[in-house]
């Protein structure tokens, strides 16, 4: 069933592209007069050059908007939902509700961000506790490095100064005491040998006063051993002993005194850390509570209320605004006019807009406003293509321009179709042509006088255009006919004197010029290069297949008829 549908679509589509080229081929023959031409009998459309006033505007269609207006954005994150919205063209004061979207999602939010702020704070003091008690702590490690370190000095002090000096007393004592009792052992001794030879004292009193010489002289050889292993050994190793410890103690205290500031910058750090996630966490709370207040969109001036979505472009329309239609962030919802002023918001094309000025006046008819006309000045053109319109065609390139109604009717209303013509010129008394009637040769605008044998190449001088007839400066005066149809093939062209000194230069598609001893183009063999043609744009085939005579249209016709219906250049596809 759908394949049906679709073939009776193409056929339709043909019927009616077929009606169209008759109508065209039915306004040219009305339009234009017919005289013989190219010494053949074929039929040539002129037109006569015409004096008297000449309009030179730019019609764009464009929409009604106000001038002053307040305009209302969604300001909610990510896309909502419309609950309550303000009927269309009710007057409202300040701080009436205008939209309320839909903020349950932000409300959950909400509650889960106020758990996150309390567990920030909670881990906020913990943090700040902490660092009290690091610095605390460090305090008491660094006095206690500090007094073990005065402790390892005073000792090492104490043993060079009282202990050691103190030890060299006692052992010289030790000494000199040993030897003053060897001295009276060795008298008792002598006196005790005496007396045992005159047999005052036994042999056994002589054996012990020997003995206790004996043992005098051994105590004085350990005294004096005592104080040498003092001096070479034991002195050594304690002061070296007292010395490291006062070097151990010194580092410890070094450490210590490390230790402690590192931790106290950590627990600062961690601190810092903590407050820096509370701040940010009461923020996204502040912003959520935000977020849940913008939700309610109040007015925040009195005015009509007009929605954003009225009276759009047709290339950006969006879906009209409703309960219950998804809005996004910064999206247009409300217009409020805050007077009656009107302007025109159009858009012109690429091609005219050398044509327009700021300041030109322009006359402006509303649809729904019949019969009456409003004048305005066109007030700003965009300095860059619109967007939109560039990102749905790129090939398409028109500019927002804005226009200023003077009259302040209250028959206009916010999105109002409208026609904005913007006049350019007015020319009281000039001469003009139909624009298809001139093209350029060399880079110079030439139109073709009908003349005896051959069509005349003339060189004229132009000015501006309305698409529909373009003013001639000088070249041409009134009533005289020009070819509506210019030839392309240079041969059969007679170049009047004045255009001699125009560069022998032929369009793109124009076939080369022949001898005249040369036969005639045969009928069949195409009237211009196909390469040539593949190679021009669209607007270049569509002026080119214009200045076709007849006779080469109908060669053209004849070459494609019977693969398929010839088109236009630059309605789709050249032909292949």
């Amino acid at each position: 069933m759908n394949i049906l549908q679709k073939l009776r679509n193409k056929r339709t589509a043909l019927k009616l592209g077929i009606g169209v080229l008759a109508v065209i081929a039915l306004i040219l023959a009305i339009s234009g007069n017919w005289l013989a031409g190219s010494g053949t009998d074929a039929p040539v459309a002129v037109a006569q050059a015409q004096r008297g006033p000449l309009l030179i505007s730019v019609t764009e269609s464009g929409t009604i908007t106000n001038k002053e207006r307040k305009l209302i954005k969604s300001e909610v994150e990510g896309s909502t939902t419309i609950l309550y919205l303000v009927p269309e063209g009710a007057n409202v004061k300040k701080g009436d509700l205008l939209v309320e979207l839909d903020s349950s999602k932000l409300q959950d939010q909400k509650t889960q961000q106020q758990i996150t702020v309390m567990n920030c704070e909670a881990s906020f003091i913990r943090a700040r506790e902490n660092l009290a008690v690091t610095i605390s702590q460090g305090e008491s490690d660094v006095a206690k490095a500090e007094l073990a370190y005065k402790f390892a000095q005073i000792d090492l002090a104490k043993y060079q100064e009282g202990e050691h000096p103190q030890a060299i007393h006692r052992a010289d004592a030790d000494i000199e005491i040993a030897g003053e009792e060897l001295k009276r052992a060795a008298d008792k001794l002598d006196w005790s040998r005496r007396l045992e030879k005159q047999g005052y004292i036994t042999r056994t009193e002589l054996q012990a006063d020997e003995l206790a010489a004996k043992r005098a002289k051994t105590n004085l050889d350990l005294a004096e051993s005592s104080k040498r292993l003092l001096i070479e050994f034991t002195h050594q190793r304690q002061l070296d002993q007292l010395r490291s410890d006062v070097t151990q103690a010194a580092q410890a205290l070094e450490r210590t005194k490390r230790k402690v500031a590192a931790d106290r910058i950590q627990a600062e750090a961690e601190l810092t850390a903590k407050e820096s996630e509370l701040k940010r966490q009461k923020a996204n709370l502040e912003k959520t509570e935000n977020q849940i207040a913008k939700c309610r969109i109040e007015a925040p001036v009195d005015g009509m209320v007009v929605y954003a979505t009225t009276g759009q472009q047709p290339m950006r329309r969006t879906e009209p605004l409703a309960e219950g239609s998804q809005v996004r962030e910064r999206q247009e919802l409300i217009y409020l006019p805050t007077d009656l002023a009107m302007q025109v918001e159009t858009r012109i094309h690429e091609a005219s807009l050398r044509k327009v000025r700021v300041g030109m006046p322009v006359r402006v008819t509303v649809d729904a406003v019949p019969g009456k006309i409003f004048w305005g000045t066109v007030s700003r053109i965009g300095l860059l293509p619109d967007a939109q319109s560039a990102w749905l065609n790129p090939d398409l390139k028109v500019y927002t321009t804005l226009v200023d109604i003077k009259d302040q009717d209250e028959s206009l209303r916010p999105g109002m179709s409208c026609h904005a013509e913007i006049i350019v010129e007015h020319y009281q008394d000039a001469v003009y042509v139909p624009v298809q009637s001139v093209v350029q040769v060399a880079g110079s605008p030439v139109v073709y006088i009908p003349g005896k044998d051959h069509p005349i190449m003339t060189p004229i001088k132009i000015g501006l255009d309305n698409n529909r007839m373009v003013r001639v400066i000088e070249g041409l005066v009134e009533g005289q006919s020009v070819l509506l149809s210019p030839p392309l093939d240079r041969s059969a062209v007679a170049v009047d004197a004045a255009a001699r000194d125009i560069p022998a230069t032929l369009p793109a598609l124009a076939a080369p010029a022949v001898a005249q001893s040369q036969p005639a183009q045969q009928p069949n063999a195409m009237p211009f290069d196909m390469a040539k043609m593949r190679q021009m744009t669209p607007e270049q085939q569509r002026e080119a297949f214009q200045k076709l005579t007849p006779e080469q249209r109908e060669q053209l016709m004849k070459q494609f008829g019977g693969r398929r219906r010839p088109r236009e250049p630059g309605q789709g596809r050249p032909p292949q």
